[in-house]
């Protein structure tokens, strides 16, 4: 009612002036069948009735059946589409600047964050002809039907005095094409006095706003015919306004011949701004208002771990379904392999079936499945190789010996087909720059990757070469999740693996080892693997102002700005890479203790994370005595006495270590704390003896912490390795619980 009370007078007045006022023998043919009271009351309700058909058809958004079960009303959730002119599309770019591009951007995402974005509907007020270019479900037929909202609307955003009217180009079926009387038609179904006359008159006048929805829709039998026609149609009624859709790669298909009158802009993937806006729109209820459901899923896909995830939502139709999914179940799937291999069903199988209007004979015979190997095999193969981007000869020749390869492939498909059917009907695989092509999400292509590897038993394979190879992190965890039962072998071979990084180097297992020990017998509860890598990151936190004290007199007599003392602590070591290997161990094997621990309680795990706190700010301390001078002295005893203060609030070490002198700890440092020394000279002892101190208590010497380059990267692998072990196992369907609680046992442990 809402739409209708502001749109019918604007739409009301239109037609009512178009068809009682316009002269000619139009105006006569409308007048000689009514009077003109009758002509008013006509319009007005043949208006209301074409408002509410209008709302009905085009404004309830409804994507599939078997993902939505309700529409939604349009206005709820549209977002505001931002458009990129044609001047953004690399058509001449390389294969190798788009890699160095995409890499240099630092981001998942393939699209062209950079180009100037317009917003929509000032470029559809701009523009008399505009051709809206996108891929699947990034929202072209939306767009339009909000154009054509707009334009009914008494005060909306298209400033025309217009009558919008929308076609569904797949209807134009027949041999015979009449756009004129799809228009009529339109009218009639809404009593319009005189439709055919009214729509003579409506052209002549220029009222009208033709939104021709889905070109690529269009039976491919009748395409020219149907392109014909419309350029006929538009060069006859050029005084209207024209929108067209088009899915970009069937309009570069045709080497720009449609639609000569038309600027060419192609919809943005979706940014951040309009990801969060559209989830707000979508979880508006009150319910969903009072419990904040928007803000907790706008952070959780801003976590690190769901970047990959977030990457879909740059889609509209992908994220309506991430939106669904977390409506049902108000978590995202841990096992985000699920979750992929539904998206990418949508793209292959759902949604390209409900555009597609006939069946085109190449998908008599490829069907989704055999696709899905395909793509995952091409997918594979390109990350083996570090390409993101390949050429279109190169792909067909893939697609070609895969066609060759498969015993049921019908002997009538040919790589270029099968590839131009993939770019048009599904968007997997996107044109970026003439005959440059890439997976549409980077996503997908791990995810083809991984089931890939699943398919052809690669497993081994990918620990041997893969397993510290942060580029191949994600295909890891969505492995796990794709081998269901087996999974337990996947971790067991991490496992083996990550032990062999440290045969050689007998410093590291002896480390190694006095963790186990040290930590055997300790009081807290915590699980046994999170309590070995809190102590671990505990002693490289020591071990880390060990290094940074070999060459700390580098620094001299220079400042150094406090917030950056831990920084300027590795910067001036020995072997930079050394320290930042520290750095590595600290943050690996602290996400080892919250992975070990992510089914508790999440303050009772940060109590004891406090221990490695301590052992951390103690070697802050213990950098900030050596690195300052005479300059920043006071500085130097205000951080240090915070730093140990702070520290000492909250140590549990007692609970981690088994030693008894680590009870006695706490109150050892806090008496240093309170004799921090304003000479230089005594303040270097003073450091000396709070390393010592830490040292005593452990039971370590600084020789036993001093490790080399090797050793020190020997020992973040085997961190990583581990770390990756755990993410692994909460991607998993299913563990057996007996199998995991051995594999657990031996995690963080080196036998005699």
């Amino acid at each position: 009612m809402a739409l209708l009370e502001s749109a019918i007078g604007g739409i009301a007045g239109t037609v009512i002036e178009t068809a009682i006022k316009t002269g000619g023998a139009v105006a006569n043919q409308i007048k000689g069948a009514y009077t003109e009271t009758q002509a008013k009351q006509k319009a007005i309700a043949a208006a209301q009735n074409y408002v509410q058909r209008y709302e009905a058809n085009q404004c309830q958004v409804k994507v599939m059946p078997g993902l939505m079960k309700e529409p939604l009303p349009l206005e709820d959730i549209y977002t505001a589409v931002k458009l990129l002119n044609d001047e953004s599309i690399q058509y001449f770019a390389a294969v190798d600047d788009l890699e160095a591009t995409y890499r240099a951007k630092g981001r998942r995402s393939f699209g062209s964050s950079e180009s100037p974005r317009q917003d929509g509907i000032q470029v559809a007020n701009a523009e008399q002809y505009l051709m809206v270019l996108g891929g699947p479900g990034i929202g072209k037929s939306t767009f339009l039907r909000k154009i054509g909202l707009e334009a009914l609307r008494k005060n909306g955003q298209i400033q025309r005095d217009c009558i919008p009217v929308l076609i569904e180009l797949k209807e134009l079926r027949d041999e015979d094409v009449d756009l004129k009387q799809k228009i009529a038609a339109e009218f009639a179904t809404c009593g319009f006095p005189e439709a055919e006359a009214f729509t003579e008159a409506s052209l002549a006048q220029g009222r009208l706003l033709v939104l021709l929805d889905g070109l690529d829709e269009v039976p491919t039998q009748n395409l020219n015919r149907v392109v014909e026609h419309i350029e006929k149609f538009v060069d006859a009624h050029s005084t209207n306004a024209f929108v067209a859709s088009c899915r970009i790669a069937a309009y570069r298909g045709s080497h720009g011949t449609f639609f000569k009158r038309f600027t060419d802009v192609t919809l943005a993937e979706f940014d951040d701004e309009q990801i969060e806006q559209f989830i707000r729109r979508w979880f508006r209820s009150d319910l969903d208002l009072e419990s904040g459901t928007a803000d907790k899923y706008w952070e959780l896909l801003q976590k690190d771990e769901n970047k990959a995830t977030k990457e879909l939502a740059q889609t509209p139709l992908l994220l309506t379904f991430l939106c669904l999914i977390y409506d049902r179940q108000q978590i995202l799937p841990t096992q985000r392999s699920t979750l992929y291999g539904k998206a990418l069903d949508i793209l292959l199988s759902e949604w390209s079936a409900q555009k597609r209007l006939e069946q085109d004979p190449i998908y008599e015979g490829f069907h989704p499945d055999l696709e899905k190997v395909l793509l995952a095999q091409i997918a594979y193969d390109s990350f083996e190789k570090d390409q993101l981007f390949f050429l279109k000869d190169e792909i067909i020749r893939r697609i070609s010996e895969f066609l060759a390869d498969t015993l049921n492939a019908p002997q009538h498909l040919d790589g270029a087909a099968v590839l131009r059917a993939i770019e048009r009907q599904q968007g997997v695989l996107v044109e970026r720059a003439t005959d440059i092509y890439s997976f549409s999400h980077l996503t997908l292509q791990e995810y083809l990757a991984a089931f890939h590897i699943k398919e052809e038993g690669l497993e081994a394979k990918l620990i041997a070469q893969h397993l510290t190879d942060q580029r191949w992190r994600e295909i890891f965890l969505l492995v796990a999740g794709l081998m269901g039962n087996k999974t337990i072998t996947l971790l067991e071979a991490i496992e083996a693996s990550a032990r062999n990084y440290l045969t050689l180097y007998s410093k590291v297992i002896a480390l190694i080892q006095w963790v186990e020990r040290s930590t055997e017998n300790s009081a807290g509860k915590i699980q046994p693997t999170a309590k070995r890598a809190i102590a671990i990151a505990s002693i490289r936190a020591i071990a880390r102002a060990i290094e940074g004290d070999l060459t700390g007199s580098i620094m001299g007599e220079q400042d150094t700005d406090i917030a950056t003392i831990g920084v300027v602590g590795i910067v001036v070591a020995k072997d930079i890479a050394i320290a930042r290997d520290i750095a590595s161990t600290i943050d690996n094997a602290t996400n080892i203790i919250i992975n070990t621990n992510i089914y508790k309680d999440s303050l009772f795990v940060n109590s004891y994370l406090s221990a490695s706190d301590s052992a951390i700010t103690s070697a802050s301390a213990i950098f900030s005595a050596r690195l300052y001078r005479r300059d920043g002295a006071n500085k130097a005893n205000a951080v240090i006495s915070k730093a140990i203060t702070i520290s000492n609030d909250h140590i549990a070490l007692t609970d981690i270590f088994g030693n008894p002198k680590l009870a006695k700890l706490p109150a050892q440092i806090q008496k240093m704390s309170d004799i921090i020394p304003n000479d230089n000279a005594a303040r270097q002892n003073w450091a000396d003896d709070l390393e010592a101190l830490w040292l005593d208590a452990l039971g370590l010497t600084r020789e036993a912490l001093t490790f080399s380059r090797e050793e020190s990267k020997a020992l973040q692998d085997y961190l990583y390795a581990t770390e990756l072990l755990l993410r692994c196992k909460g991607a998993a369907v299913r563990i057996p619980k007996q199998a995991w609680a051995k594999l657990e046992a031996r995690l963080l442990t080196y036998p005699d």
